[in-house]
């Protein structure tokens, strides 16, 4: 497939590259400085844009089957940005007649599991209070996918680590797994591009956890 990677120097972004890559698909890298993104392939284009711009955007989802998105904060003090550029990238999608986004959100953005011992379900509550503003801008980001007319999945892990890929993880279409705690950043973007051919996670908000 011919795919464009929003956030592609981030820690999901640069796996979701590498996996692409080595499954065989051309890979657009939407990136701000192409220095910090470590991946090299004969398949990989490095397209350098500012994100706030729709139009400035457009070239490098013209002609591609899908998008994928690892945009979000970092940090408190980044919150607001994964609406505001993903409303970019919608704008510039819907201008081209791309349809089909996959993204990464967070867990706390969707429903509590079925059955979530108390333990898991206290900690989720401090961890929503703390980082408050983010998981508002992720809830902003995901209001705007369901008012868009793209065929959208939102990938909502917990806490991210670096644990490298294992491909062993526990995926609910429309909800969260019970004691979901964790999840290496290899297999979130494994999850992603994982979506990009099921039907049944189109609009629909997928939690994945070990």
């Amino acid at each position: 497939m011919k795919l464009t990677v929003f956030g592609a120097t981030g820690g999901v972004g640069k796996e979701i590259v590498r996996q692409g890559l080595a499954a065989g698909h051309q890979v657009t890298a939407v990136v701000r400085d192409p220095a910090r993104l470590p991946v090299r392939g004969e398949r990989l284009e490095v397209f350098r844009a500012d994100l706030r711009d729709p139009e400035a955007v457009r070239p490098a989802v013209a002609g591609r089957e899908a998008v994928l998105s690892g945009l979000g904060a970092r940090s408190r003090s980044e919150a607001g940005i994964a609406a505001e550029l993903t409303r970019t990238v919608l704008g510039a999608m819907d201008a081209e007649g791309v349809r089909r986004l996959v993204v990464v959100s967070a867990a706390p953005v969707g429903p509590p599991a079925e059955g979530e011992p108390f333990v898991d379900r206290a900690m989720v509550s401090v961890v929503k209070a703390f980082l408050n503003a983010v998981y508002a801008d992720l809830t902003a980001m995901e209001q705007e996918l369901a008012r868009s007319a793209a065929d959208w999945t939102s990938v909502r892990p917990p806490k991210l680590t670096d644990q490298p890929l294992t491909g062993a993880y526990r995926t609910v279409v429309g909800g969260t797994p019970r004691r979901g705690r964790t999840i290496g950043r290899p297999d979130v973007a494994h999850a992603m591009l994982a979506a990009l051919s099921d039907p049944a996670t189109v609009h629909q908000g997928v939690g994945v956890a070990y």
